[in-house]
């Protein structure tokens, strides 16, 4: 928990608790304290940039500890060392991966498939890749957030890049990864997945699901913001985003920030399985807390189907924003699918994609773990929420014609 002044509002406040419940960990993650540590290190005493073969010892330094974590990022999902590309982030990531492949004169189908739930770096670079000419299908998902195979193979002929994420940003629906990259590599289709919310969380061999490229970045599991990577299975070329030199096997010009690659590395190496087991559970008792409230539904899949860290409820009858104000001046910090909160002044498309109604985007809450939350915040959050739905119910006239 991260300490806070105490609030009261009104009369009929809740008890407000003195440090804030942040379960808004889907955005983003507090960094780890030890990795601090070591970013700090490679900022202030070994500050080097990799250099040439031939480099001064500050040179080498970075070199050696840029090609370290890019094993360990390696390792980590199967892959080798020269298949990992260090980027800025996912978002990046997604745009080299998309841009790359079509963009590049080696591959003739310029067909792009992806699904209508994608986060919004995957889905806006695809539709503007439209608007440049290339042929892009959004493919529809069910109730549960899941692209179907039959709409994925009636769609699959003439594609050269299908882009289908992982987890769900939203959601948190796990797409059966496996199969969709099995059915792209049976037809010569590149399969790109978008990693960043299942990364270290879920089990993930990228030679094992035939997967061609993959997008993961560091922020989301306690590491340092402003580093993520590319896996590029070898072999496949890509026209690159950012040119200038030979950095990242050409693909992505400019000096590598060392303090965040080795950062994120640590990252890696400090998250364990059974911190994702451990979220799981705390999870499903949220889930299960939360649907005690009247008039509740989960949003996305269920169980083994669903990411460890992820919660998402619809609550009928109160607007998102306001239950995201009021929730945090007792403590809880969490996320809304509200057209209010969005940026752009749009219901979520992931909760419109599964059938929901622009009421149910508006009322929908995520509450997103990490290996640092504890019972008793889940606990708590489920508390704060009962009783901020209840009191904004008590005013609401939807609320008061429902009854």
């Amino acid at each position: 928990m991260v300490h806070r002044k105490p609030i009261t509002i009104g009369e009929d406040a809740l008890k407000v608790e003195s440090k804030m419940i942040y379960l808004d960990n889907a955005e983003t993650t507090a960094v780890d304290p030890e990795v601090a540590e070591i970013v700090l290190h490679y900022m202030v005493e070994k500050f080097g940039l990799p250099g040439g073969e031939f480099g001064h010892s500050l040179q080498e330094e970075a070199t050696e500890a840029v090609e370290k974590a890019r094993e360990v990022i390696a390792w980590k999902v199967g892959a080798e060392p020269s298949e990992i590309i260090f980027t800025s982030g996912a978002t990046e990531s997604n745009n080299l991966a998309l841009k790359g492949v079509v963009q590049h004169p080696l591959y003739k189908r310029k067909k792009v498939l992806t699904s209508a739930i994608e986060h919004k770096s995957v889905l806006d670079t695809a539709l503007n890749l439209r608007r440049l000419g290339y042929q892009v299908e959004v493919l529809p998902v069910d109730s549960e957030g899941f692209v179907k195979v039959s709409n994925l193979l009636s769609s699959l002929s003439g594609a050269g890049l299908v882009s289908i994420q992982h987890a769900n940003q939203e959601i948190g629906t796990l797409q059966d990864i496996k199969v969709i990259g099995e059915l792209c590599r049976e037809r010569g289709v590149l399969f790109h997945t978008d990693a960043a919310q299942s990364f270290t969380k879920e089990e993930i061999n990228v030679k094992a699901l035939n997967i061609d490229l993959m997008s993961i970045t560091s922020h989301l599991i306690h590491g340092p913001k402003g580093v993520g990577a590319l896996y590029v299975r070898e072999g496949i070329e890509l026209q690159p985003l950012i040119e200038g030199d030979g950095r990242e096997r050409g693909l992505r010009a400019g000096s590598q920030n060392v303090p965040a690659i080795v950062g994120f590395a640590e990252a890696v190496k400090r998250a364990k399985q059974e911190d994702a087991e451990r979220m799981r559970k705390l999870r499903d008792r949220l889930i299960n807390n939360l649907l005690q409230i009247e008039d509740s539904k989960l949003n996305g899949a269920t169980g083994e189907r669903r990411v460890c860290h992820n919660v998402n409820v619809t609550f009928k009858y109160v607007e998102g924003e306001a239950l995201l104000l009021q929730a945090e001046m007792h403590g809880l910090v969490c996320n809304t699918g509200s057209a209010c909160y969005s940026q752009r002044l749009e219901p979520s498309h992931v909760i419109t994609a599964i059938g929901g109604t622009h009421e149910d985007a508006h009322g929908s809450m995520r509450l997103s773990l990490s290996k640092m939350t504890t019972q008793q915040e889940v606990d708590l959050a489920a508390e704060i929420l009962a009783k901020v739905v209840n009191r904004l119910r008590s005013f609401s006239p939807l609320a008061k014609r429902r009854s």
